[in-house]
């Protein structure tokens, strides 16, 4: 889940483009440049973008400088939120959002308010899909040309997503976007999945500033081997069999 940062106040395109001419990016600027609440959005062409110029004053006594904060980097003006929802098992066929049988009404809500793509292609396999739609990437430049159990120490299959081919978290981190991960997470390397990493293939390690879920390949219900961000939770314990499951739990602390 991707959501523009709250507190943003700017306006305007993010690019304007005239007739016979180049686009160019125009900067979204609000509050007064150099102060602490400054902000900024910027064209995304390279991240994490350059650092700015120092605008300030530098003297020898501090009552003759003058300080000065770089804007902090915020979405533009009508940046939409982004949920990406991935399922495992789950057919083209299956969702009445695709024209399927199995009645989803709140999947249905979602697709009529945002844009519904019919022509991705899955590996028909769960960790080589899911590290191809977070990176936009084919799944063996990646890292994945198999499920994480069973990688292998050669190029393409050893379950490593390299820092370069940033995921989706990262790109709209860099673009101020608030990032989160909910549910399974089958792309972080077997031998990284425990509660002493290193953690930079888990996925606050991937531009996902938020994590609630579990790293394996499966888990159960109602006692699931459960992370908030690289922190085993076991939000289960003491309540009465049945009564708490991962589905639900996953959905409020999404809505939280």
């Amino acid at each position: 889940m991707f959501w523009p940062r709250a507190g943003v106040l700017c306006a305007g395109p993010a690019l304007a483009k005239e007739a016979g001419k180049t686009a160019t990016f125009t900067p979204q600027v609000t509050g007064v440049a150099g102060s602490p609440n400054a902000t900024t959005t910027i064209s995304g062409k390279q991240l994490p973008p350059p650092d700015p110029k120092f605008g300030g004053v530098i003297q020898e006594r501090a009552s003759e400088s003058k300080a000065w904060w770089p804007p902090r980097v915020v979405p533009p003006k009508g940046a939409p939120n982004v949920l990406l929802i991935m399922t495992d098992d789950d057919g083209f066929g299956s969702p009445s959002t695709f024209g399927g049988v199995i009645p989803t009404p709140a999947l249905d809500r979602i697709a009529k308010s945002g844009l519904r793509f019919t022509n991705f292609h899955s590996t028909s396999l769960c960790s080589p899909t899911r590290a191809a739609i977070i990176t936009g990437r084919n799944h063996h430049s990646v890292g994945f040309g198999v499920v994480g159990e069973i990688a292998t120490g050669f190029p393409g299959y050893d379950s490593i997503i390299p820092i370069e081919k940033g995921t989706i978290g990262t790109i709209l981190k860099g673009n101020g976007y608030a990032t989160s991960w909910f549910g399974k997470d089958h792309n972080t390397p077997a031998f990284t999945a425990s509660q002493i990493g290193p953690f930079n293939q888990w996925p606050t390690g991937m531009g996902f500033e938020y994590f609630y879920g579990f790293v394996g390949g499966d888990a159960s219900q109602w006692q699931p081997n459960l992370f908030r961000n690289t922190t085993q939770i076991y939000p289960f314990d003491g309540k009465p069999p049945g009564t708490w499951n991962l589905i639900t739990a996953m959905a409020d602390d999404a809505i939280d």
